[in-house]
């Protein structure tokens, strides 16, 4: 069974199925993910897709979630962006605000 991401969107959460571990987000290179605050959530937060348009495809937050929550349109439904230094400045700055949303 093929999954087709919806329209325009290069990664999406499943948060059904996301129990926030952050792993994904310690796995991306470009800062696309963070954690937000989440008051339904089980352990406080939530994966978000904060910078959908700087996603470059890698696809390492769909391998690495342990939970399957976590996926990344195919190549030939998205146009995905180049890694750029911002993007890995973001990155190392979620990171560094142990994988919060930044202000």
């Amino acid at each position: 069974m093929s999954i087709i991401a919806p329209k325009d969107t290069p990664v999406w959460v499943d948060e059904c199925r996301c129990k926030a571990c952050n792993i994904c987000v310690s796995y991306c290179p470009a800062g696309v993910l963070a954690m937000r605050d989440d008051v339904h959530a089980v352990l406080g937060q939530m994966i978000e897709v904060v910078h959908p348009e700087s996603c470059i495809g890698c696809t390492e937050c769909e391998i690495h979630c342990p939970d399957f929550a976590i996926m990344v349109a195919k190549r030939d439904e998205f146009k995905f962006a180049k890694l750029t230094p911002e993007a890995k400045d973001r990155a190392l700055a979620v990171k560094n605000n142990q994988y919060r949303k930044l202000a």
